[in-house]
């Protein structure tokens, strides 16, 4: 099989990572995770105007991609750079919910997300949840004209530069999601940054009320849609793992080959090219299952999520050892804030709290297979 990248991906992996490596260096890392949005409106028209999010969709909705692999080609080359731009929630998971759920004049909206002019995040889980979709406490009541949001959202990435945000509560039809104006009445933003620089807010819905027209599909529709946007999600935080880890991998490569001790470069001792050595066999073995997942997001939904768990499971394990091994390598300076390296790492230690950690895709890769063997026992 031929895993190399079509010309229009290879096209659009070269431009972003020239934009990147022109545009997105340590200062400018520094001044979107400064800002009180944690992102920056000059890099985000710019990503539109390149063509990032509209890669992120398909062309029934005005992008040109939106497959596993467009989506692995972009969160690859943002993680090589630590980008922190929120276009995993806004062009990823909002914009895969907004797709397959949306009426005609909530579609409207998508022209905008990808033209840069409008920026929608999921507000999904709880504090209560842990990673499960349908663990939602959040109350739609029906009212006169619509719905009464009431409860709490926690750790949304990317909601202070929110202009909208999906919703998830249940009403008496069950699992529902709402288009919600972030700076409606009822909606009250508590905004911070996280410990990988990227901003994320706490959502509290207090009363607030939104039209019968703010329901994204039917609440029938609404946990599969859910299932496909989580898996998206999955395929861009491997991807942005590879990348970065890739490029912690060359820093300490470089690091080996400049730093002496005992008159010799680091990297001509034997114990240290073994570790180095190791270091580069898991990425590629990350880099297989980020290929497996993204060639499998258009599967069917059972062999979709399997793929999924797998590789998300396998990918935070590698990038805790990558992690180690590079800091390790480094010493103490591995994790100054100076130096690029601990940037690297927090951000991957961060990636495996999000949508799923390890051990949330272990159990839920080894109930699939309970499940698969049972059918085929039945059978």
């Amino acid at each position: 099989m031929d895993f190399n990248h079509s010309e229009e991906r290879r096209m659009l992996q070269d431009t972003l990572h020239r934009y990147l490596s022109d545009n997105y260096d340590a200062k400018q890392w520094a001044t979107s995770v400064g800002h009180v949005q944690g992102c920056s409106d000059k890099i985000w028209s710019d990503f539109a105007e390149l063509g990032v999010i509209g890669a992120l969709f398909a062309e029934e909705h005005g992008g040109f991609g939106g497959g596993g692999f467009d989506i692995a080609v972009v969160f690859e080359e943002l993680g090589r750079f630590v980008c922190v731009e929120p276009l995993m929630a806004s062009g990823v998971m909002a914009g895969r919910l907004l797709s397959e759920l949306g009426s005609e004049e909530q579609k409207v909206l998508i022209g905008d997300v990808i033209g840069g002019q409008l920026k929608i995040v999921p507000a999904l889980e709880e504090p209560q949840s842990r990673y499960d979709l349908d663990a939602v406490e959040t109350t739609a009541e029906r009212v006169e004209g619509g719905y009464r949001l009431n409860g709490t959202k926690s750790v949304v990435i990317g909601g202070p530069s929110a202009d909208k945000l999906i919703v998830s509560a249940r009403g008496a039809e069950g699992l529902q999601l709402f288009l919600v104006d972030a700076g409606a009445s009822g909606v009250e933003r508590y905004s911070y940054p996280n410990l990988d620089g990227y901003h994320a807010s706490d959502i509290a819905l207090v009363n607030a009320v939104v039209p019968a027209s703010a329901c994204l599909g039917t609440s029938k529709a609404v946990l599969p849609a859910l299932d496909a946007a989580r898996a998206a999600g999955v395929v861009a935080l491997c991807a942005e793992a590879v990348g970065a880890m890739e490029a912690a991998k060359d820093l300490t490569a470089e690091y080996l080959r400049v730093r002496t001790q005992f008159g010799r470069a680091l990297g001509k001792f034997q114990a240290l090219q073994h570790r180095m050595s190791t270091v580069l066999i898991e990425i590629e073995q990350a880099r297989s299952a980020l290929i497996n997942v993204a060639g499998h997001l258009s599967a069917e939904p059972s062999l979709r999520d399997k793929h999924v768990s797998a590789a998300k499971n396998l990918i935070g394990r590698v990038a805790q050892l990558v992690c180690e091994e590079t800091i390790q390598l480094h010493g103490g300076i591995g994790m100054t804030e100076e130096y690029a390296l601990g940037h690297y790492a927090k951000r991957l230690m961060m990636m495996d709290h999000q949508l799923g950690d390890v051990d949330y895709h272990l159990e839920r890769f080894v109930g699939a297979m309970q499940r698969e063997a049972a059918r085929e026992a039945m059978s």
